[in-house]
């Protein structure tokens, strides 16, 4: 399947197994997404015990979480822009708010602003409550240009 077909299947069907698939990262992680209350896509990323940083908390490791917020943001553009190639990150920032315990962990994102060239995601990252995030995050992306 290609990238055209796999992102209409998510954007159509709410089923964006094949999209992940596409993204090794996403497909080593086991990134799963599903939508939420409110109809927004939430990506899942599932505990497994190799993604422990910290085994005395024990706490998923900082860059894993971060890996994966980068990859939510990254995801929501694909679905929800109509871009021909896939955006390039510029910069990412994250706060980390909490320990990130050993269980599942959901991301949310919204373009905050959108111009010709450059898309700016923020982040939510959280696990059994939204309201308490673990981080949160900002993130600008390089659209493909007109040209």
């Amino acid at each position: 399947m290609n990238f055209d077909q796999a992102r209409r299947l998510a954007r159509e069907q709410g089923d964006a197994s094949e999209l992940l698939a596409l993204v090794p990262y996403a497909a080593y992680l086991g990134l799963r997404m599903e939508m939420g209350a409110d109809g927004t896509a939430l990506l899942r990323l599932p505990f497994k015990p190799s993604l422990i940083g910290n085994p005395r908390k024990p706490a998923l490791h900082g860059g894993v979480v971060a890996a994966f917020m980068e990859g939510a943001a990254l995801l929501h553009l694909l679905l929800v822009l109509d871009e021909r190639r896939v955006p390039k990150s510029i910069d990412f920032s994250i706060d980390y708010l909490r320990s990130a315990q050993a269980q599942d962990t959901l991301a949310s994102c919204a373009v905050e602003r959108l111009g010709r060239r450059v898309a700016q995601v923020q982040i939510r990252c959280w696990q059994a409550e939204p309201q308490k995030p673990v981080a949160l995050a900002r993130a600008h992306f390089l659209l493909a240009s007109d040209e």
